[in-house]
């Protein structure tokens, strides 16, 4: 959805954006002939961390399969400074074994080899000398970008940032919450500093089972997450002691927003490819579709701060409208010939009882889990059937958001039966006269 008011040059100041996303000062969403819908992925990884392909091929990549912009994300590190790495390292990675694929696409004279202590090494190309193979105006666009990855005692948390200007290491904390805002905040502390829209966003919080839904809601630092993440061992269906990461962003908006009063969070969907020579964990799996003015780097970070974006494994929306003034919801999908569509309209009523109970273990011990709420949050308001959905909204909702969900295989899939979709930002509505503070 567009936020009024808030373009800006640099980084919009985190409490104005904070105040236009509650107030619900959303502008009508809808095809403008001034925007275009840009293709992108966030989340990913080459050799320069733990991936294992080389950064030019995995561009070339995306390049080659439509997409408009990406962010290689690897952990810890910037594709800046002299990296070689062992081809013998490549080869156990199951990297190209020989460089052939690899001497193929780009000529020998752009791979470069070394012996050292009886081994052959190539030189990892960085972003600055690559980037200028694929990135064309209107065309394609490379975000620079770092996976800050970090802990807190057994659990994962890592944080992505795209468009950084410089690396940031990984800011640690006293808990899961304290390191995840933790790291927000620096990447929030860049932005304002460096003049430039960096993006935050929270991966994979069902990996390891490290971040709950109270943990969502309550680091304030957190405006995006990945609703949708393509790797097979990020527990994206949960199991049964833990929710389904769509179940935590509907508990976590619902308590943001009635006990913290904080905006809801947007959802993105991402790769987080680290193979690229097999099916398991290859591209393809999830992206994002921004709308916004220009494909450049700063126009793209402010298109998703505004929410002017939706999630996707597939399914191509053609519109997202919303309606302030009258309350209307409406969504139309570029619809394939020969399959079918589902939108659910999944949103929680002002009125919810958020009472909860924790998640016990064999012993009936508390485990580290997000607790056990009321179906009644995030409930599944309306289900309409083909390409175009339309809400109309009652003034009783907190949010509503919609999935839309069709009848065909995911063709790299993450989980069994996987189908494709589109998971739409959350909506917030108040009748002409209510109180902008009001529930």
């Amino acid at each position: 959805m567009v936020i009024a008011g808030s373009r800006r040059q640099g980084l919009p100041h985190t409490c104005v954006l904070l105040a236009a996303l509650w107030i619900g000062t959303q502008s009508t969403v809808g095809e403008d002939a001034a925007t275009h819908w840009y293709r992108g992925n966030l989340h990913t990884h080459s050799l320069w961390s733990d991936g294992n392909d080389f950064p030019e091929m995995i561009t070339d990549w995306y390049v080659q399969n439509g997409y408009h912009f990406l962010g290689i994300s690897d952990h810890n590190i910037l594709q800046r400074g002299e990296k070689w790495m062992p081809l013998d390292a490549i080869q156990r990675r199951g990297g190209d074994p020989d460089l052939t694929r690899y001497r193929a696409r780009f000529g020998d004279a752009w791979v470069e080899t070394r012996e050292r202590d009886g081994k052959v090494e190539v030189r990892l190309k960085r972003l600055e000398e690559y980037r200028t193979l694929f990135e064309k105006p209107g065309q394609f666009l490379l975000l620079e970008a770092e996976e800050i990855t970090d802990s807190f005692q057994r659990y994962p948390i890592h944080v992505n940032a795209n468009n950084l200007q410089e690396y940031i290491r990984p800011q640690g904390g006293g808990s899961v919450r304290e390191v995840m805002a933790n790291n927000l905040r620096a990447i929030l502390e860049q932005g304002r500093r460096t003049g430039r829209p960096i993006l935050g966003h929270v991966n994979h919080p069902n990996y390891g089972f490290a971040i709950t839904a109270e943990d969502m809601a309550a680091v304030h630092e957190e405006r995006f997450f990945e609703v949708y993440n393509g790797h097979p061992s990020v527990r994206h269906q949960g199991d049964a002691q833990h929710p389904s990461v769509e179940r935590l962003w509907d508990i976590s908006n619902t308590l943001r927003m009635l006990e913290h009063k904080q905006p809801p969070l947007y959802g993105l969907a991402t790769d987080d490819s680290h193979n690229y020579f097999s099916r398991f964990n290859s591209p393809g799996c999830g992206w994002v579709w921004v709308r916004a003015a220009r494909l450049e780097a700063d126009e793209i970070i402010q298109a998703i701060f505004r929410g002017d974006f939706y999630a996707s494994s597939g399914v191509k929306l053609a519109d997202i409208r919303f309606d302030e003034k009258e309350g209307i919801f409406q969504i139309t999908i570029d619809a394939e010939e020969g399959v079918t569509y589902q939108t659910e309209f999944i949103g929680t009523l002002k009125s919810v009882d958020l009472s909860s109970e924790p998640v016990l273990d064999e012993n009936q011990q508390p485990i580290h889990a997000t607790r056990k709420y009321s179906s009644e949050i995030g409930k599944v308001l309306a289900t309409v059937q083909g390409p175009v959905a339309i809400y109309r909204m009652t003034g009783e909702e907190l949010y509503v958001r919609a999935v839309v969900t069709s009848s065909k295989e995911h063709p790299n899939p993450s989980f069994t039966n996987q189908k494709e979709q589109a998971w739409v930002q959350p909506v917030v509505w108040r009748k002409a006269g209510e109180a902008a503070s009001g529930n």
